[in-house]
C-alpha cells in the first residue's frame, strides 16, 4: 500500500521525533555534592604530599598535586600524566562529599567533573608503546585475598600495603626504579622516573598484606621484586613492550575557582 503524506504532516512528524529524542538526554557525568578546593597554605614537598583518602561518603586530599588528582581520575600512574612541571609541584587541599546513594567506584568520574569545573582542565589521551611491566597472577594462583568490609588494618611487619591492585602497581613502579643497594646499612632511593606497571591481575577489591623484604646487594629492583612477588604473593611481574595510555594536559588553571 502506498502512503502519501503532505509536507506539513512530515514537518510535524520530524518535530515529534526531535522532541522524543530530547526527552531522553544523555546521563550527566556524576559529580560531588559538596566540594571545597583551595591551595594548601603550607606546601610539604614530594616526600609528604599527595595524601589521599576515600570513604563511602567522601574524598579528601591533603597537599595533593594536580598530577596526582588527574592520575586518580583516569586510573593511571603519575608518570602517565604529561603536562607542565607545576602539575606535580603546586599542592591543594580538597574535601568532597558524595551524593546520597552514590558509590565510591564513581569517585574517578566525579574527580573528572571537579577538575573540569574548578581547574578548567582540558586533556586528551594517547597510547604509546614503550618498555614497561605487567603484573599478573602466577600459575599457582594468588596467595592474597581481598579484605572484608569493616576489617581493621592489621599490624603486620615488613612492607605493609592496603589498597587495590592498581595502587599496588603504582607502588611497584616506584620500588622497581630504586637502584641496587651497595651496602646493607646505606639506604637507596629511586633516581629515575618510574617505568609504568600495568595491573593485569584481574583481582578486584581491597587487599591488605605485608611483604618481607631482605635487600640483596647488587640485585636490581625488577629481579628482586619478581622473586618476592612469586614466592610471597603468588603474583608475577613481566618486563615487556606494552601499550601505555597517557593523559596529556592541554590546559589547566593553577588557581582553582573559589568555593
Amino acid at each position: 500500500m502506498l502512503i502519501r503524506m503532505r509536507l506539513p504532516a512530515l514537518i510535524a512528524l520530524f518535530a515529534l521525533s526531535a522532541n522524543a529524542a530530547s526527552a531522553h538526554p544523555q546521563a550527566a557525568q556524576p559529580s560531588f555534592e559538596v566540594v571545597s578546593v583551595r591551595p594548601s597554605q603550607h606546601q610539604v614537598g614530594p616526600d609528604y604530599n599527595n595524601q589521599i583518602s576515600n570513604s563511602p561518603t567522601g574524598f579528601t586530599g591533603q597537599n595533593v598535586t594536580l598530577k596526582r588528582l588527574i592520575a586518580e581520575a583516569w586510573h593511571c600512574q603519575r608518570n602517565q600524566v604529561i603536562g607542565p612541571a607545576w602539575l606535580d609541584r603546586n599542592e591543594y587541599d580538597i574535601a568532597a562529599r558524595l551524593p546520597e546513594g552514590a558509590s565510591s567506584n564513581q569517585i574517578p568520574l566525579m574527580l573528572r567533573s571537579l577538575l573540569a569545573d574548578r581547574f578548567q582542565l582540558k586533556a586528551h589521551t594517547e597510547t604509546r608503546q614503550m618498555r614497561g611491566y605487567e603484573l599478573t597472577v602466577a600459575p599457582g594462583g594468588p596467595r592474597i585475598h581481598p579484605v572484608k568490609p569493616g576489617d581493621a588494618a592489621s599490624g603486620q611487619t615488613g612492607l605493609h600495603f592496603r589498597g587495590d591492585m592498581r595502587q599496588f602497581s603504582d607502588l611497584l613502579a616506584v620500588q622497581i626504579s630504586i637502584p641496587p643497594p651497595t651496602s646493607a646499612s646505606v639506604p637507596v632511593i629511586a633516581d629515575a622516573s618510574p617505568a609504568p606497571v600495568l595491573d593485569k591481575t584481574g583481582l578486584e577489591g581491597i587487599y591488605e598484606f605485608s611483604v618481607d623484604l631482605r635487600p640483596e646487594i647488587g640485585t636490581d629492583g625488577f629481579t628482586f621484586w619478581k622473586r618476592v612477588l612469586e614466592d610471597q604473593l603468588g603474583l608475577k611481574l613481566e618486563n615487556r613492550k606494552i601499550n601505555v595510555d597517557f593523559v596529556v594536559v592541554d590546559e589547566a588553571a593553577k588557581i582553582p575557582t573559589p568555593n
